[in-house]
């Protein structure tokens, strides 16, 4: 896909790995559509692209919530003419063990609101907008992409059954898509990075962020940036559909 003028519509693109993902899709000469639950963060975002002389479409909605999905693409599709690429980033965590025991007796466990909240946003939202962005695309007639930002922790991480139950969920999720969506011209697929550099993290005092990079081979977080330049791989090489790209810097859960 070649990708100056074609529209891009990330969700959670205010911010973090969202915002980079937008950041290198703009670099391209590509149209951006941020998507976000914070309004504020989104004048702020555009308020910055615009000062950089790029001008973005920004669209204030809940992922969880079917009619403010279906408002904002509608939107992106109005005030832009077209979709090109879906980027489903936003995401929430809630961690908690399954069952948190001390000398034999539960003393907590995984809530229902927990679990709950992180499928609606995490995996919920992720089919609500690629399923919306399919079907624009397939009335619009250009074909299309849409990327599933997954995580490592879809191997399964200790204390959070919820993500990395919806993380698996969204890559299953992008393999089926490439495999019905394909005789439209729409490709699917997912990144699944490992521990990145946003605020949350970089916020860490030292000793915690040492045992976070300790196990990773390059002893290093992944930085924003490197997760939008796989994303607009992705788009580029138009062979590249239903899989997923670990960016990890080596590690394995």
């Amino acid at each position: 896909m070649q990708l100056k003028d074609k529209v891009v519509a990330v969700t959670g693109g205010a911010r973090g790995i969202g915002r980079a993902i937008a950041n290198a899709f703009s670099a391209k000469g590509a149209r951006i559509a941020l998507i976000d639950l914070v309004a504020k963060d989104l004048d702020t975002a555009r308020a910055e692209f615009a000062a950089a002389g790029v001008a973005v479409g920004t669209y204030t909605a809940n992922v969880a919530r079917e009619s403010e999905v279906i408002a904002a693409l509608d939107g992106v599709v109005a005030d832009l003419g077209r979709l090109d690429v879906m980027v489903n980033n936003a995401g929430i965590i809630k961690d908690s063990l399954l069952v948190k025991a001390k000398d034999g007796a539960v003393v907590g466990k995984m809530t229902l609101d927990q679990w709950q909240a992180v499928i609606d946003v995490n995996l919920t939202g992720v089919f609500l907008c690629g399923r919306e962005a399919a079907e624009r695309m397939i009335r619009l007639g250009n074909g299309g992409l849409i990327i599933n930002i997954s995580s490592i922790s879809k191997c399964g991480n200790a204390g959070q059954t919820n993500y990395s139950a919806a993380k698996a969920g969204v890559t299953a999720m992008a393999t089926v898509w490439a495999k019905e969506l394909a005789r439209y011209g729409i490709r699917a697929a997912s990144i699944a990075p490992g521990f990145t550099r946003t605020d949350l993290l970089a916020g860490m005092p030292p000793e915690m962020l040492d045992k976070v990079t300790a196990p990773i081979p390059l002893k290093r977080l992944a930085l924003p940036e490197e997760i939008g330049h796989t994303a607009v791989y992705i788009a580029e090489n138009d062979y590249f559909t239903g899989r997923a790209i670990d960016v990890d810097g080596g590690l394995r859960l």
